[in-house]
């Protein structure tokens, strides 16, 4: 069975923003482990269509050996994606259709190991369903005072799992709901 888990780059202020603050070398090599072992990700229409940069090669890959392993990782693993306007997704990746909880449900139960979910409101959509098995904030000493928050709607009780430095100045905090 499938564990659905929700992590994203947070401000220490809440919000998440992929312009205003990036991984260092070490998350990113991090995130890169992750991409590799992961069943698949998950995404919402808006954060499918940024990370969709990963699915070609770029000229300015050819020194970076990570960029070019997140790539392949990326391009590996499934993508679903849960969207009400578009058509048509790229190269593995799989559209979800209408009945968002029962396409989960399905999915959970059909799939083994971890799924990212990645998008702010597909996780407060899948957070308002009980689907999601944990939360991963990985929190930046950076104060933003605007933008997208982590939880785009209430909190849900929460439980602290773990937490460890990923790097000099990052720290994950793992949650599970309570």
């Amino acid at each position: 069975m499938a564990r659905l888990v929700f992590g994203m780059n947070q401000s220490l202020d809440g919000y998440v923003d992929h312009m205003a603050f990036g991984p260092s070398p070490t998350l990113f090599r991090h995130f890169i482990a992750e991409a590799q072992g992961q069943a698949g990700s998950l995404y919402g229409r808006k954060m499918y269509e940024i990370m969709r940069y990963w699915d070609d090669d770029h000229p300015e890959w050819e020194s970076d050996n990570d960029r070019r392993a997140f790539g392949m990782a990326w391009r590996k693993q499934p993508k679903w994606v849960v969207s009400r306007t578009l058509t048509s997704v790229g190269p593995n990746a799989f559209l979800v259709g209408d009945d968002l909880e029962g396409a989960i449900r399905s999915l959970k139960a059909e799939v083994d190991g971890e799924i990212e979910v990645a998008g702010t409101e597909l996780a407060k959509s899948l957070t308002e369903l009980g689907l999601i098995d944990e939360y991963r904030i990985y929190l930046h000493p950076v104060v933003l005072g605007h933008g997208t928050p982590y939880f785009a709607g209430p909190r849900p009780p929460l439980r602290l799992v773990s937490h460890d430095r990923i790097d000099e100045d990052v720290i994950r905090l793992r949650y599970a709901p309570a």
